[in-house]
């Protein structure tokens, strides 16, 4: 199984590298990007576990280790 973990700032945090990222698009005269947000993102090779544990433990490290509570959010699949 893999798992696929998308962090992101929660909505009430300021962005700013998706600020500047944001302005530099423009100013190369992309049109219509009314917002950019960044985030980082990993994928969990599994081994060993059923769905359940493996949700399990895909939670459990987002939580304690690839998120900081007080100002990320994240959502995670989990692919056979």
């Amino acid at each position: 199984m893999k798992a696929y973990v998308y962090v992101s700032l929660k909505k009430s945090v300021l962005d700013p590298q998706g600020k500047t990222i944001h302005g530099a698009l423009n100013k190369m005269g992309y049109k219509g990007l009314a917002d950019i947000r960044q985030g980082k993102y990993f994928e969990i090779q599994l081994d060993g576990l059923n769905r359940d544990q493996a949700k399990a433990e895909v939670e459990r490290a987002a939580k304690e280790v690839l998120t900081n509570p007080v100002i990320e959010e994240y959502r995670y699949s989990i692919e056979e």
